[in-house]
Order: structure tokens, then C-alpha cells, then sequence
């Protein structure tokens, strides 16, 4: 444990030290808060404007803009973030920091999950922090949020600091410069936000197209910001007496019902397949930490014994 402390340890405190990478990390949530704000907000707002009955408050409508700003930014954040903390790793095989720790006596699970925990810690540094300039934002534009959402958005912000943490690991462990790393970083901050449901809701996708997107555990992660970041908001709309037909209209359209071939998805559901995939990435990290060497793919051998 106390090899596994010092990893983690000397792990945060050069990713802090990267002045530059540090604030690239923490100010790229609030950049991408500006421009969801700027240009998604419209959009949004027309979306929520037709869905709901004549009459609505403005204010309601404001809030429910800025639930769904405010899930979709933590969603493509947790992830994306993750991938540029976790630019160490593949930094230690540059500079050959990676090999003369391989050489010390420390297991290979031992440094996988030191560079795991650490980037874990440093991604949600920064997530949270983006959490809290998001609860700003949404205390600007109307505030129905309960204790309890503030919670549970908190956690889903851990599961996906957790699961991208775990999905840029092994996509990281493939690389060795950091032009491989900046270009894996660029492809996934531009697309990712698409594929999990984030800039627009997988019922405006086709049906084939959103049953493939359903396979994917990040798409989960997004619809249970979703639902905390906006539950207050439905709330509020039940209790004006909405029709129910409506509520339900609304809800299918930002992916707080969300469906799996059909079947509609619990919410209990959803932490599972978040939880299952974060366990099975974690394991497949390690593995390939403990049977390949130095993530260049090179398998280890074991030496034959010779006959006597």
C-alpha cells in the first residue's frame, strides 16, 4: 500500500505541476460552458418551447435550458477531461520515466493503478469544479433543484470521472508521444459528446443508429445527469398539473426516459451498466498492464527452463 500511496502521490503532484496542463484541464469545462450557453441555449430553448403547453413560465423554461446544458457539459467533461489528465502516463514513456519505474521493484497492477487513481483524483478535481461555475449557472437561470439531485448529480460525476479514467487508460496505453495523444485527445473532445447523447438527444438520432448508441455505457452516464440535473424541473411541471401525456413528451425528448430496444431503462439499471463497464475497463487496463510491456504491445515471455 505504501509503494501504491507513493504512485498516486508523485502521480497528482506532476500533473499539478504541468501549470499548463493543469488550467488547459480546468479551463476547458468553462470555455465549453460559454459556447453551450451562446449557441446550444437558442436551440434548446425553441425544443422546450414547442413541447411545452401555452402559457408556460419563461422562467421553467429557462431552467429546464439550463438542466440540459448543464448535464450535457459534466457528461462530455468527465470523459474528455480524463483523457488530458491521463497525458502522464504516456509523458513517463517519453521521457523514460515509465521504464526505470518498471525496473524498481513494483508490480506492474501496482503502477497501473497509481496512474489510475491519480488521474481519477485529477479529473474530478476538475469536474467538480466545473459542477460548481454549472450550479451558478443554473441558480441564473431558474433554480428547482433539490438536495438530493445536487447528490446524485455528484455522483454521476464520480462514476463517469471513473469510466473515462478507465477508457483513456487503455486507449492511452497504446501511445508513446504525446502527438498521438493530443490527436486521440482532439478526436474524442469532438466527437464523444455526440455518440453518448450529450449535444443532441439519441431519440432525435434514427432508430438504428440509436440502438447501437444504447450499447454504449457512456450514453447511461449522460441520461442520469439528465434525469438529476432536470428533476426538479419535471417536478415542478407535475405539480402546475401538466398533462401527463406532455410530461412524458418532454421527458422522451431529452433521453430522461430512456430506452433500450424498446425497454425502458430503470435508473437502477443505469448505475449497473455504469458500474459493470468501469469494473470490466479497469480489469482489461491491469491485464494489460501485467502481460505487456510498457504499453508498446510487446508481449512478456516468461524464460523456458532448461532440461537438466
Amino acid at each position: 500500500m505504501k509503494t501504491l500511496g507513493a504512485l498516486i502521490k508523485r502521480n497528482i503532484k506532476l500533473f499539478f505541476k504541468d501549470k499548463a496542463l493543469f488550467f488547459a484541464s480546468l479551463i476547458t469545462p468553462l470555455i465549453l460552458l460559454v459556447l453551450y450557453s451562446t449557441f446550444l441555449a437558442k436551440v434548446y430553448w425553441q425544443s422546450f418551447e414547442q413541447l411545452m403547453p401555452q402559457g408556460a413560465p419563461a422562467r421553467l423554461i429557462r431552467a429546464a435550458v439550463g438542466g440540459q446544458l448543464f448535464s450535457s457539459l459534466l457528461a462530455v467533461c468527465s470523459v474528455t477531461v480524463a483523457f488530458c489528465s491521463n497525458m502522464l502516463m504516456v509523458a513517463d514513456k517519453v521521457t523514460g520515466a515509465r521504464s526505470d519505474l518498471t525496473m524498481a521493484p513494483v508490480r506492474r497492477s501496482v503502477l497501473a493503478l497509481g496512474y489510475y487513481i491519480a488521474t481519477v483524483v485529477s479529473t474530478l478535481i476538475v469536474c467538480y469544479v466545473a459542477t460548481g461555475a454549472c450550479l451558478i449557472y443554473i441558480a441564473c437561470m431558474g433554480w428547482y433543484m433539490r438536495v438530493a439531485d445536487i447528490f446524485f448529480v455528484l455522483l454521476d460525476v464520480l462514476l463517469l470521472g471513473l469510466f473515462g479514467t478507465a477508457l483513456s487508460s487503455i486507449i492511452n496505453f497504446f501511445l508513446s508521444s504525446q502527438g498521438q495523444i493530443s490527436a486521440v485527445g482532439a478526436i474524442v473532445s469532438s466527437g464523444y459528446g455526440f455518440i453518448c447523447g450529450a449535444y443532441m438527444p439519441i431519440s432525435m438520432f434514427g432508430k438504428g443508429l440509436g440502438h447501437v448508441l444504447s450499447l454504449l455505457p457512456g450514453t447511461y452516464g449522460t441520461v442520469l445527469l439528465r434525469n438529476h440535473a432536470m428533476a426538479g424541473v419535471f417536478a415542478e411541471m407535475k405539480s402546475m398539473g401538466w398533462p401527463t401525456e406532455a410530461l412524458s413528451g418532454i421527458r422522451a425528448s431529452v433521453d430522461a426516459d430512456f430506452a433500450f430496444f424498446g425497454h425502458t431503462v430503470s435508473v437502477g439499471a443505469m448505475y449497473g451498466v455504469l458500474l459493470g463497464a468501469i469494473v470490466v475497463l479497469v480489469g482489461i487496463y491491469v491485464l494489460l498492464n501485467v502481460f505487456l510491456k510498457n504499453g508498446y504491445g510487446t508481449v512478456r515471455v516468461r524464460p523456458r527452463r532448461q532440461k537438466a
